[in-house]
């Protein structure tokens, strides 16, 4: 007994010894970041900085992940002020606030980067923010629905950075006259790039378009395979699409779509 005692004791002091070795360095670079005031010291390293947000953030500490975001942003690091729109458009560890996360978007937007380069994403992604939030405006704020300022950030984000989200937006929006002249074929242009990317929600539109032009089957087997790779959020209207295609489809067609809808699936095509 009174060696598993020992034994147990032994472990018990190891455990612990590891949890404080561990825990160490995480207090350490937190001393070095950060004040007594809980504000980060001035002339710290902006990447390093950055870094230690994304740690935090990832450990929870969402609070002391945002200051270091700000000071990141501040000394011009945008994949810290893109984290920082995130969290406020998303209400992630701070009150949702659109305006706030539309203005850090801005921010983004105004920066010259190059395609291809690693900051690409974070550019893409901030446009296309932008271009949904002047399609709807923000209530509350001085942002108000501009379907012409939206297709001009769509368009950048779809033509300069092949952001397929972008491309499916710029396709819905030639399809509906929104912003810009109505045009099928600009529509179709678009969505074809997205749905080459498998964006599933561009993949449905252009099967559902081609449905209405009279490729029955093939316009069906896009849509059903789009169904299945779509995420959750897009699944009722594309869902919706499809059953009103297929109730209007013959029994052989509908047969040979889901054939076809098999084979693009299991082959990654369309």
């Amino acid at each position: 007994m009174h060696s598993s005692s020992v034994l147990r004791s032994g472990v018990m002091t190891a455990l612990l010894a590891a949890t404080v070795f561990a825990a160490a360095p995480a207090r350490a670079f937190d001393e070095r970041i950060f004040d007594d005031k809980g504000e980060v010291k001035a002339q710290s390293n902006p990447w390093a900085v950055f870094q230690f947000g994304f740690s935090a953030y990832k450990n929870g500490h969402k609070d002391q992940a945002v200051e270091a975001y700000r000071y990141a942003a501040e000394k011009g690091q945008l994949g810290a002020t893109w984290k920082l729109a995130r969290m406020y458009a998303e209400g992630d560890g701070v009150d949702r606030d659109d305006y706030e996360a539309f203005k850090f978007f801005s921010e983004i937007a105004e920066q010259d980067v190059e395609p291809g380069s690693p900051e690409e994403s974070y550019m893409s992604d901030a446009l296309v923010a932008l271009g949904s939030y002047w399609q709807s405006g923000i209530p509350g704020s001085p942002i108000e629905a501009n379907p012409a300022a939206a297709q001009q950030y769509y368009m950048r984000a779809a033509a300069n950075y092949r952001n397929p989200n972008a491309q499916f937006e710029m396709g819905k929006m030639f399809l509906n006259g929104d912003g810009v002249k109505k045009s099928i074929k600009q529509a179709g242009r678009w969505l074809q790039l997205a749905a080459e990317k498998g964006h599933a929600g561009a993949q449905a539109t252009l099967g559902n378009l081609l449905f209405q032009s009279g490729k029955v089957v093939r316009g069906l087997a896009m849509m059903t395979a789009a169904l299945e790779r779509a995420p959750a959020t897009d699944k009722s209207w594309i869902r919706g699409m499809q059953e009103e295609a297929f109730a209007l489809a013959p029994e052989a067609d509908r047969r040979t779509a889901i054939a076809l809808a098999e084979d693009y699936l299991t082959k990654g095509s369309q």
